[in-house]
């Protein structure tokens, strides 16, 4: 499945095991909303958390809800022969949503077993931006030095924390709020309300 490559930025997204396919699934029809060409690379417990989280028979375009189905590229988790491992292919970066402990420590010591790793090596050793959202809770020690040495190599780790402030109505307002967050590190356009704006406070004698 080929893409306009001609179009917006060039995001590259991983979906591993870990839970959270909301997330991924509102990413992808953002990005590719705000006219990022998406490549997606889904991993065999991304495709199962995709299953068991959303009953997505598939990681397409129609299932994930895609309405510009021309600005998703899909590519093989295992093939490590994809552009996608290759740093002459040009990207603004990629995304890692959800990331599993295990896809932590895979990129975290440099492996590239597979696509959705090689992509992430990739993305560091070219200087692109690498955004990692893990979404364990807790986090071990293990976990927690795997996501300082992905800090130290230049990656933005940015956990599935949805703030409150907003006032979120439903589970898909605070899926927003995460998902804005991770547009913002890649300077994709949205309208999803995440933007802070303080309540101007009263005069002492008056109310509101």
């Amino acid at each position: 499945m080929m893409a306009d490559a001609t179009s917006g930025k060039q995001i590259v997204v991983g979906i591993t095991g870990a839970s959270g396919a909301m997330y991924a699934r509102r990413l992808v029809q953002c990005l590719c909303a705000g006219g990022a060409t998406t490549h997606l690379i889904a991993s065999p417990h991304g495709q199962r958390l995709l299953h068991d989280e959303l009953n997505l028979d598939s990681a397409d375009a129609a299932s994930l809800g895609v309405e510009s189905p021309n600005r998703l590229v899909l590519h093989p988790y295992r093939d490590i022969g994809d552009v996608l491992a290759s740093g002459s292919f040009r990207t603004d970066g990629m995304i890692v949503c959800p990331c599993s402990s295990n896809t932590l420590a895979a990129i975290a010591t440099g492996l590239g077993g597979n696509l959705l790793h090689r992509a992430a090596a990739v993305t560091l050793k070219e200087a692109r931006r690498l955004v990692v959202v893990p979404r364990e809770m807790p986090m071990s020690r293990i976990d927690l030095q795997n996501a300082l040495r992905l800090t130290e190599a230049g990656a933005v780790i940015c956990p599935a924390s949805p703030g409150f402030y907003m006032m979120p109505e439903s589970v898909d307002d605070l899926v927003d709020f995460v998902v804005g967050k991770l547009l913002d590190l890649m300077s994709v356009p949205h309208q999803l309300n995440t933007r802070w704006a303080p309540q101007p406070k009263a005069e002492p004698g008056t109310s509101l």
